[in-house]
């Protein structure tokens, strides 16, 4: 059913084949139903020091690091990078703005393709802008028994960040996998194009308010409107190697 989509992918990368050993998970919008949330306390956050930032610019500016995200702005408004006070200071705002918008869910049907994907004996990672030093708990606590510490990229890993291919450059270095054999699942345009830059199988979903074409341009090989229709599609997807 994906079989075109899959010998597109391999006859641009100029790769022997596609063959699926692990799987990458982008954390916020994938994973976690998180990014409106993120969207609110980076809009008032930004405001509160006269900033100017709309809810969907954080959509855009998704997967970024904090600080990335905050000297983009800066260099928008200010002409100049952020001072590292600045940076601080804005990206405790934001977090305890976040904080306070109470217990992110799950997105619909995501623990439902992890399982899927653990029991087909794939790697799993979450490769993500996030600095949480709670994320390993977090993670663990929704999906029980599916992460672990040393199948993660986090911002604490990373000198650049999102949309550099960077994050996924050491997913693969640490998972021992080549570029054929890994599929990235990513819903912002930043993801994909750090995972695209990389070499990698990506998929789209657009769980956010974004037109699909964001994701498309971005480098995603194909794209799905919700989590639920990635998981319909799984099977199909990966035995279309």
């Amino acid at each position: 059913m994906f079989t075109q989509e899959i010998e597109k992918f391999i006859r641009t990368k100029s790769y022997p084949k596609f063959s699926p050993k692990a799987v990458f998970f982008d954390m916020d919008g994938v994973l976690f139903d998180s990014m409106k949330h993120h969207a609110t306390a980076w809009v008032k956050a930004l405001h509160n020091k006269n900033l100017p930032f709309t809810e969907y610019e954080a959509y855009m500016n998704e997967g970024r690091t904090g600080a990335s995200t905050i000297d983009e702005i800066f260099i928008k408004e200010h002409g100049r990078t952020a001072t590292e006070e600045e940076k601080n200071d804005i990206y405790q705002l934001k977090s305890s703005l976040f904080e306070a918008c109470g217990k992110t869910e799950q997105i619909p049907f995501v623990y439902d393709l992890l399982k899927k994907v653990k029991a087909e004996g794939l790697q799993i990672f979450v490769v993500t802008g996030s600095g949480q030093r709670t994320l390993l708990h977090s993670l663990e606590e929704n999906f029980p028994g599916i992460f672990s510490k040393d199948k993660m990229v986090t911002a604490f890993d990373v000198k650049y960040g999102k949309p550099h291919p960077e994050p996924y450059l050491i997913a693969l270095k640490k998972s021992g996998v080549q570029p054929w054999e890994a599929i990235v699942i990513e819903n912002a345009p930043l993801g994909v194009e750090s995972a695209h830059a990389a070499g990698l199988f990506t998929i789209g979903v657009n769980t956010g308010p974004l037109k699909p074409s964001a994701l498309i341009n971005s480098g995603a090989s194909m794209v799905f409107n919700d989590m639920k229709e990635l998981h319909a599609n799984w099977d199909n997807i990966v035995s279309s190697k």
